[in-house]
């Protein structure tokens, strides 16, 4: 039996199963990058709903584990060298998870870091400027006179679409035949900014062709489709 003692968090979200990976998350895009990564490797974990509606992610016992306050989070009871392992960052987590699987990350050289610069696109520039752009066009940003944070948003996300769809020219997944830890971390975000943030018209996200198909095909996944709704809210 693992003990997760050292670690400040179990004491506010205890785990009832110290052997499994736990996961503080909530499902938002950031969220379920690692939910559907857990679901499609079949590792055996433990999740947490953490409330950032509540500001959970800012009492000391969550800082503990990520200092920089944000969803999701894990602790691998079974880390390098079999001593426990804590991790934040959803894309940092996606790469270790893929290496220590073995799964949805290339073996060939070449290909993993091909398939890694398209995480990290995900993480510098889409989900920043997704994330921007639903503020401005959902919440509390809509009431600002001056538009053109709004158009600068707008107007970046468009780009970024675009280069997506091109991309996917010839290909059925960011890296072709072979879905990966790239289309996770991106699946999420475009899903949010038409569904969640209602802003598909003011991307003309109808004028795509492949960026729809691909998002279509991972939402498809039965694991995708697990993962979004993980972990679930308290009822």
């Amino acid at each position: 039996m693992a003990d997760l003692s050292a670690f400040p968090i179990t004491s506010r979200w205890p785990a009832q199963n110290p052997d499994r990976i736990q996961l503080y998350s909530t499902p938002t895009p950031n969220g379920v990058k690692v939910s559907i990564m857990l679901e499609e490797t079949e590792l055996p974990y433990e999740p947490h709903f953490i409330d950032i509606g509540k500001n959970e992610t800012w009492i000391s016992e969550y800082l503990a584990l990520n200092p920089n306050g944000k969803i999701p989070a894990i602790i691998d009871p079974n880390g390098p060298g079999g001593k426990p392992l804590a991790l934040f960052e959803s894309g940092a987590i996606l790469l270790y998870l893929a290496e220590k699987t073995g799964q949805l990350l290339p073996s060939d050289p070449a290909r993993r870091y091909e398939t890694v610069q398209w995480v990290f696109f995900q993480m510098a520039a889409v989900g920043p400027m997704f994330g921007q752009l639903g503020f401005f066009h959902k919440f509390a940003g809509r009431e600002i006179e001056d538009k053109r944070p709004l158009e600068r948003y707008r107007n970046e996300s468009k780009r970024l679409l675009g280069v997506l769809e091109t991309r996917l020219e010839g290909r059925d997944w960011i890296m072709g035949e072979d879905y990966t830890i790239a289309d996770i971390s991106l699946l999420g975000w475009v899903r949010n900014l038409i569904g969640f943030y209602g802003a598909g018209e003011l991307v003309e996200f109808d004028s795509l062709k492949r960026v729809p198909a691909w998002l279509e095909r991972g939402l498809a996944r039965p694991a995708v489709q697990r993962g979004l709704a993980i972990p679930a809210r308290p009822e």
